[in-house]
């Protein structure tokens, strides 16, 4: 949807922009994602529902939107959703009319989602989706962040690893790819990949009108 950009001095209207960060469990993703939202004034968060039981501090509407699976497979009977995966055991979808309510007021989303989901979001939404993938400096580091997290179990961090060779193989159905080994290198590189995908001249969608009176007074 059309809207103005603060970091456009112009005012130039523009289609809004659909942000994917992804990245193995450990990665940091999460970290740069909460830096982007408190940096970006335009900036909404896309928030997952799932069948998972809440996590102590979670809170149903801020972290996610915990339902039963018969509500969520309802969601995906009724077209509710712009991606969904099948993730450890459970669900986890983006419901569709929260976005579609964000981008009509003029927001940009931020989506933490997997490969599955970015590639399905990229499919429906095409042009307007930029993704961006975050890797670990090693995979004996990422090991070692899950480790000191002290959340999981053995076999748990094991499945994880396991998962993240997987999303890792899929490294090149990325627009960037980026190693973090700093998070704030890291997050400032994912800034500067966000500025410039908002200036992209196919998105300025008032551009065209700009030219024109240029044109007309020139």
């Amino acid at each position: 949807m059309p809207h103005s950009s603060e970091s456009d001095p112009h005012g130039f209207k523009r289609r809004g922009l659909l942000f994917v960060l992804s990245s193995p469990s450990g990665a940091g993703k999460s970290t740069i994602a909460r830096k982007l939202l408190a940096a970006e004034a335009a900036l909404d968060m896309s928030v997952s529902a799932t069948t998972r039981a809440p996590r102590p501090g979670e809170v149903d509407g801020k972290d996610y939107h915990f339902v039963d699976l018969e509500r969520f497979r309802a969601m995906v009977a009724d077209n509710a959703f712009l991606e969904w995966a099948h993730v450890f055991d459970h669900r986890y979808g983006t419901p569709r009319a929260p976005v579609e309510a964000l981008l009509a007021a003029g927001r940009d989303v931020l989506f933490d989602i997997d490969w599955q989901g970015a590639q399905q979001l990229h499919q429906i939404a095409g042009g307007d989706v930029v993704r961006v993938f975050i890797l670990p400096p090693s995979m004996e580091e990422l090991r070692q962040r899950l480790v000191s997290r002290a959340t999981d179990s053995v076999e748990i961090i094991n499945a994880r690893m396991a998962r993240a060779a997987n999303e890792v193989s899929h490294w090149d159905s990325y627009d960037y790819v980026l190693v973090n080994d700093d998070v704030e290198t890291c997050f400032q590189q994912v800034r500067t990949i966000f500025h410039a995908e908002r200036l992209k001249r196919s998105r300025q969608t008032g551009l065209i009108g700009f030219i024109r009176s240029m044109m007309k007074t020139g």
